[in-house]
C-alpha cells in the first residue's frame, strides 16, 4: 500500500506514450490505429487500478485501532491514520524507520517469539507499553498476524489502547471496595479466589479459606428459606456451574453450629465463561445481608398465618398482582397469580363478576367482599377480600388489601343447612336436599359431576340375614363411601340400597373416576354380620357437566343410564355416560312400552326344541322357547326382550300366556296321536315371588286335561336366594301335582348349594356356557363333571344344553349324562315341524307316560 507506486503510473505512461510516437515517426508504414487500441486499454487498466488502490487505503486508514506493516526485521513500512493519531507522529515520519521508534523498551530479539507462533500459523498477543512524539507512554494491546506481500513476509501489528480498560478495572476495584453487598469469586474446586470487605465484614471472613467450600461443614451449613438443609448440588452457586446461567435472588441461610450464628442472604451468582470455554471457570456470588428483614417478615408471615390473613396488592397500569405467602397458600395454585386475571380465574363465575364490579369503581374509597373458588384439587373455599387505594394515588393506579380465609365459617353455615336434608339411616344427604344441593352448583356456573351407586347382592343379605342387617349394612356402606370421598365430593342416598356422589369436574373427568376408583376400593373388604361374611361391590355411573347434561335431572338420569350399563356387563367398576348408553336406553324404553302390547297384538310366538336321550337320540321331551315377531326388527329371541319384561313386571303376564299355551300344545299332540310328549318351561324368579304360579299351573293343567308330569318348570338360581321360605312352599305344592322342576344354567348364578339339597326339585341342567368347554377345556370337564356328582348324590336327573358336537355328546356319556339339547339334534322348532319328527320316530302312537 505504498503511496509511491500510485505516482509513479502516470510518467511511465507518458513514456511508453512518447515511444510508441517515435515508432510511428520512425516507421510511417506502421498502423496508427492499433497503437491507439493498446494505449486507451492501458490507460483503462491504470485507472482502474488506481480505483482499487485508493479504496484499500481508505479502508486501511478507516480501522479505528493504530495498525503498521513490517518487514522481517522490523521496519515500518506502513501505518494508517489511527496511528498517525495515537503516536502523534506523521505518516512520513514513521515509514522506513525501525519499529523501536514507537515502542522503545522492545529488546533486540522482539520478532524471533512473533515469528515463532507466526510460522505455526497462529497470531501472536502481546502488552505491551507504546510512546508517543512528545515522549509519553500509554499501554496496548498488540494483535500480530502474517501476510505475504509482492513475495515479501510481513506483519501486520494492530495495537489496541488499554487505557479505557484498565481505567475500568481501577473503578471496579473502587466499587468493590465501596458498596455494601458481598462479592466472592469461587472457581471450579468452589475456592473462594477473592471477597470484597463487604463480605469480609457480613461473612465474619478473616481468611479467604484454601479449601473447597464444603470441606468446612462445621463452619457454615446452607439451609433454604424454609429452614431446610440444602445438599452440596443444591448450592446456588453450583446451579450456576452447572447450569451457566444466572441463579437469580435467592435466599440462603448460613448456620454456624459451633456458635449457633444465622445469616440470612438474598444471594445471586453469575457464571463467568473465559474465551473458548463452553463451561463457566468462575462464578461471581452478589449477595446482601437480609437477616433482619428475614425476621421481620417471619414474624408478619406467622401472624398471617394464624389468622388465616394474606396481604395482596394491585397495580392497575401493569396489571401485575403481588400477593403474600399466606395469600397464595389460601388459594392454593402453583404458580400463583401474578396478574388480576389470573386471580379472577381462581374464583366461580359469580364471584369473578363481583370482583370485577369492585375494582371498576376505584372512586370509591374501598370495598369489603366475599368471594367463592376452586382450589387446584377441585375444593372450594372461601374468602373475604378487602381493598382500597394506596394514599396519595389520586387516580388510584394501586390498590392494597387483604384476604383472610372464612371458608369454615361457610362450611359450618352450609352443613346447618344440609343437616335439615340427611338421611336418617345412614346420616348422609336425602334424595331432595342432593338434588338441590346438586342443582344449587349447577345454576352457580360450576362444573359437576354426579356418580349413581348402586349395591350389588345387597338383596341378598336384606332377604337372608332380614332387614335390620340391611339397614346395618346400608350405614357401613356409607361409612367406607364417605372415608373413600372426604372432602372430594358431597354423598347422599337415593333410596334402598342406591347412593349417589356429586363432586366438582373443573379439571375434566379426573376427578370423578379418581372417586369412583376408590369407592369400588372401598367394598373390597367382606362385610361381617356376626360369625357370616358376605361381600358386597358397588356399580357405578358417572355423568359429567355439561357434556352429559345441564340440569340436575339429566346429570342423574344419565347416571343411572351408566350404573345401569356397569351391572350388566361387569358390575364392580364404573362406567362413564356415553351417548351409546343413552341409545341403548332409549331402545330399552321401546323396547319395554311395546312389551306392553306384544300379548294383544299375538306378536309372541313358541318354538319347540327336543331334548332326546344321547345313547340314541330319540326325542324324550321338548322345552318350550319364546319368539316375538316384531313388525319392524323381524324375529327377536328371548335373551333381547326378557330381562326387559323382568324388569318391568310383565314377565308374569308373558310367562302366564306361556304356560298356556305350552299346555295347549301338548294336548294336541296327543290328541294327534303322538303320545304326551313332557315340554319344559322357563320360569322367572318374578312369577315365584307372586302367590299365582301355582294357581296359574294347576288352572293350565287342568284346563287342557293333562297329567302333572307332562310340564317341567325351569327356573334359574335366583329364585333359591329371592324368598327362602315362600319359594320352598310353592316348589313343595308344585311336586305334589307333580310337575317335574329343574333348575337351569346350573352353576352359572348365584350356586346357592346351601339351599339345593333342601329344595324339593327333579334334576339340574348343566349350562351351555361349561358345555362349550368339552372336551378339550380342563376346566370346564371339571366342572361338568362336578354337577353331575352333585346330582348323582341328590338323586336328581342331569340334562345338558347346547350340544353342537359329537364329541361333546360322547363326552357326555363318558360323564353318564344321557339326556341333553342343542343344534346337533335340532334347533328351535314349530310345533308342525316337531309333529314331524315325532311320527317319524314311531309308527304307532306312543303310550302315555302316566
Amino acid at each position: 500500500m505504498s503511496e509511491s507506486a500510485p505516482a509513479a503510473l502516470p510518467a511511465t505512461l507518458l513514456s511508453l506514450q512518447q515511444a510508441l510516437q517515435q515508432l510511428c515517426a520512425a516507421q510511417p508504414q506502421v498502423d496508427v490505429l492499433p497503437l491507439q487500441q493498446l494505449w486507451a486499454l492501458l490507460q483503462q487498466q491504470v485507472s482502474e487500478l488506481q480505483r482499487q488502490l485508493h479504496d484499500q487505503r481508505a479502508i486501511f486508514d478507516a480501522l479505528p485501532d493504530p495498525v503498521c506493516l513490517l518487514d522481517e526485521q522490523g521496519t515500518v513500512l506502513d501505518l494508517n491514520q489511527a496511528g498517525t493519531l495515537a503516536y502523534q507522529r506523521s505518516r512520513q515520519g514513521v515509514v522506513g524507520r525501525p519499529i523501536h521508534l514507537l515502542n522503545p523498551d522492545l529488546p533486540p530479539d522482539h520478532l524471533q517469539p512473533v515469528w515463532d507462533e507466526l510460522n505455526r500459523g497462529h497470531s501472536y498477543q502481546v502488552e505491551v507499553t507504546n510512546m508517543r512524539s512528545d515522549g509519553s507512554r500509554f499501554p496496548v494491546e498488540v494483535h500480530s498476524a502474517a501476510v505475504r506481500l509482492s513475495q515479501q513476509r510481513c506483519i501486520v501489528a494492530v495495537a489496541r489502547q488499554l487505557t479505557g480498560r484498565w481505567q475500568a478495572e481501577s473503578h471496579y476495584r473502587l466499587l468493590m471496595e465501596s458498596i455494601d453487598k458481598g462479592v466472592l469469586l469461587f472457581d471450579r474446586q468452589l475456592r473462594i479466589c477473592s471477597a470484597n470487605p463487604a463480605a469480609h465484614r457480613i461473612l465474619g471472613l478473616e481468611n479467604l479459606p484454601r479449601q473447597p467450600a464444603g470441606d468446612n461443614d462445621h463452619h457454615w451449613m446452607t439451609i433454604d428459606e424454609h429452614g431446610r438443609q440444602l445438599s452440596r448440588e443444591q448450592w446456588p452457586v453450583c446451579q450456576a456451574f452447572r447450569d451457566g446461567r444466572i441463579i437469580p435472588s435467592t435466599v440462603i441461610g448460613l448456620h454456624q453450629p459451633h456458635s449457633d450464628r444465622l445469616v440470612w442472604l438474598s444471594v445471586t451468582n453469575v457464571p463467568i465463561f473465559e474465551q473458548g470455554q463452553d463451561r463457566p471457570q468462575y462464578v461471581y456470588a452478589l449477595f446482601s445481608d437480609i437477616t433482619d428483614l428475614k425476621r421481620d417478615a417471619t414474624l408478619f408471615e406467622r401472624a398471617q398465618s394464624l389468622a388465616h390473613i394474606g396481604g395482596w396488592e394491585w397495580d392497575r397500569s401493569t396489571s401485575r398482582l403481588y400477593l403474600t405467602r399466606e395469600a397464595q397458600h389460601i388459594l392454593g395454585r402453583q404458580p400463583p397469580p401474578e396478574d388480576m386475571q389470573a386471580l379472577l380465574d381462581c374464583l366461580l363465575p359469580a364471584s369473578q363478576q363481583l370482583l370485577r364490579d369492585a375494582l371498576e369503581h376505584p372512586q370509591q374509597p374501598g370495598f369489603e367482599i366475599e368471594l367463592q373458588g376452586l382450589g387446584a384439587d377441585g375444593r372450594c373455599f372461601w374468602i373475604r377480600m378487602i381493598g382500597e387505594t394506596v394514599a396519595g394515588q389520586r387516580q388510584a393506579h394501586r390498590l392494597v388489601g387483604t384476604l383472610q380465609d372464612v371458608t369454615e365459617r361457610h362450611r359450618a353455615e352450609e352443613m346447618l343447612r344440609l343437616q335439615a336434608r340427611t338421611d336418617p339411616l345412614t346420616g348422609v344427604l336425602n334424595r331432595d336436599g342432593l338434588l338441590e344441593e346438586l342443582a344449587r352448583r349447577l345454576h352457580q356456573g360450576q362444573r359437576c359431576a354426579a356418580l349413581y351407586i348402586d349395591l350389588d347382592h345387597f338383596k341378598l343379605i336384606n332377604d337372608v340375614l332380614g332387614h335390620s342387617a340391611g339397614d346395618q349394612l346400608l350405614c357401613l356402606a356409607a361409612t367406607r363411601m364417605m372415608t373413600a370421598i372426604g372432602n372430594r365430593g358431597l354423598l347422599g342416598r337415593l333410596g334402598g340400597d342406591e347412593f349417589l356422589v356429586i363432586c366438582a369436574t373443573e379439571n375434566g373427568h379426573e376427578l370423578p373416576e379418581q372417586l369412583a376408583r376408590a369407592l369400588v376400593a372401598s367394598f373390597t373388604p367382606a362385610f361381617a354380620f356376626g360369625p357370616q361374611r358376605f361381600t358386597v361391590t358397588a356399580s357405578i355411573g358417572i355423568a359429567c357437566s355439561p357434556g352429559h347434561g345441564d340440569t340436575a335431572a339429566q346429570l342423574v338420569q344419565n347416571a343411572d343410564v351408566a350404573m345401569y350399563d356397569c351391572k350388566k356387563t361387569s358390575r364392580n367398576g364404573w362406567c362413564l355416560f356415553n351417548q351409546g348408553m343413552a341409545q341403548r336406553q332409549q331402545d330399552r324404553l321401546q323396547i319395554e312400552s311395546r312389551l306392553r302390547q306384544a300379548l294383544e297384538q299375538q306378536a309372541f310366538g313358541l318354538v319347540y326344541q327336543p331334548k332326546v336321550d344321547l345313547r340314541d337320540g330319540r326325542i324324550i321331551g321338548a322345552e318350550a322357547l319364546m319368539r316375538w315377531e316384531h313388525e319392524q326388527l323381524g324375529q327377536l329371541r328371548p335373551d333381547l326382550f326378557i330381562e326387559h319384561a323382568e324388569n318391568t313386571g310383565d314377565i308374569v303376564r308373558i310367562g302366564n300366556w306361556v304356560l298356556e299355551q305350552a299346555c295347549l300344545q301338548i294336548r294336541q299332540w296327543r290328541d294327534q296321536g303322538l303320545g304326551l310328549l313332557p315340554v319344559a318351561v322357563n320360569v322367572s324368579y318374578r312369577q315365584f315371588a307372586g302367590d299365582e304360579l301355582l294357581a296359574q299351573v294347576q288352572s293350565a293343567l287342568n284346563r287342557h286335561q293333562l297329567p302333572g308330569h307332562a310340564l317341567e318348570l325351569e327356573f334359574t338360581e335366583r329364585v333359591l336366594i329371592e324368598d327362602v321360605p315362600a319359594t320352598t312352599a310353592c316348589l313343595n305344592a308344585l311336586r305334589r301335582l307333580g310337575v317335574r322342576l329343574s333348575i337351569d344354567d346350573f352353576g352359572q348364578g348365584y350356586s346357592a348349594l346351601n339351599y339345593l339339597r333342601r329344595l324339593p326339585i327333579h334334576g339340574l341342567k348343566i349350562s351351555p356356557l361349561f358345555i362349550a368347554g368339552i372336551p378339550e377345556n380342563r376346566s370346564d370337564m371339571a366342572v361338568c363333571d362336578a354337577i353331575v356328582g352333585i346330582a348323582r348324590s341328590l338323586e336328581l336327573a342331569v340334562v345338558a344344553e347346547g350340544i353342537e358336537t359329537a364329541a361333546q355328546r360322547d363326552c357326555l356319556l363318558q360323564l353318564g349324562v344321557s339326556h341333553g339339547q342343542g343344534f346337533l339334534f335340532a334347533a328351535g322348532l314349530s310345533a308342525d315341524r316337531l309333529g314331524a319328527r315325532l311320527r317319524q320316530q314311531c309308527s304307532t302312537p306312543c303310550p302315555d307316560r302316566e
